[in-house]
């Protein structure tokens, strides 16, 4: 005989009663509310809202002749604007289209920040297609991320220098032609007055005897 029947046959003790299902809800309930109500404010101050500040690289202008670009710099700041060292950003760019390359030949370049919560993606490099185009930047820390765009413009800095090269050819043919032209002429010149015969003047006596044809004249002896 269990302690229950037994109290029961001697009506020395009694049990307690149980509690019904409505009351044990209803202390559930009560203890959830209090759990939210206390305990949430609790770990959201331990969470720490990021945000991502560009620092340069942003409506830069990449050079495809001299296949050079502008590195993305970025930093990380918590709520306060305080620095957060040891977040990771990840530098992300385009697969089609106007575009570039990291240092390491990918489209993806993932970082930690310092302790001045600055990271940056270094060798950027832009490929032969002209355009705009956006680097997506993405900041992870303590399960509180964050996210920003960089747009840069790849562009071909070379016509001016064809146009210069193609000026200057110009020129130059031009003067090649002119001294031509001013030499043909003066040689031209030269070779005329030296074959022209020298002018006579028609009645003037020539140096030299004169043979006059006839009969000779013999005069008495002087």
């Amino acid at each position: 005989m269990d302690f229950n029947a037994r109290a029961a046959r001697y009506g020395r003790f009694r049990t307690a009663p149980r509690p019904s299902v409505r009351y044990t809800q209803t202390m559930s309930r009560h203890a959830l509310r209090f759990w939210v109500l206390f305990f949430t404010p609790a770990l959201a101050l331990t969470q720490t809202p990021i945000t991502i500040r560009v620092l340069q690289g942003d409506a830069a202008i990449n050079s495809i002749r001299l296949h050079r670009g502008h590195d993305p710099v970025v930093q990380v700041v918590d709520r306060t604007g305080a620095p957060v060292s040891g977040a990771a950003v990840t530098f992300l760019l385009p697969a089609t289209g106007p575009s570039a390359m990291f240092q390491d030949n990918g489209l993806s370049f993932t970082v930690p920040t310092g302790e001045d919560g600055k990271a940056a993606a270094h060798g950027l490099r832009p490929n032969r297609l002209e355009g705009q185009f956006r680097i997506r930047v993405t900041a992870s820390y303590r399960g509180e991320d964050a996210a920003a765009i960089i747009q840069q413009t790849n562009a071909e800095p070379a016509g001016k220098s064809h146009t210069s090269t193609i000026a200057i050819i110009a020129v130059i043919a031009g003067g090649a032609i002119a001294g031509g032209v001013a030499a043909a002429s003066h040689g031209g010149s030269s070779g005329s007055s030296a074959s022209q015969p020298p002018a006579t003047t028609a009645g003037a006596p020539s140096p030299g005897a004169t043979i006059t044809p006839g009969s000779p004249v013999f005069g008495p002896p002087h």
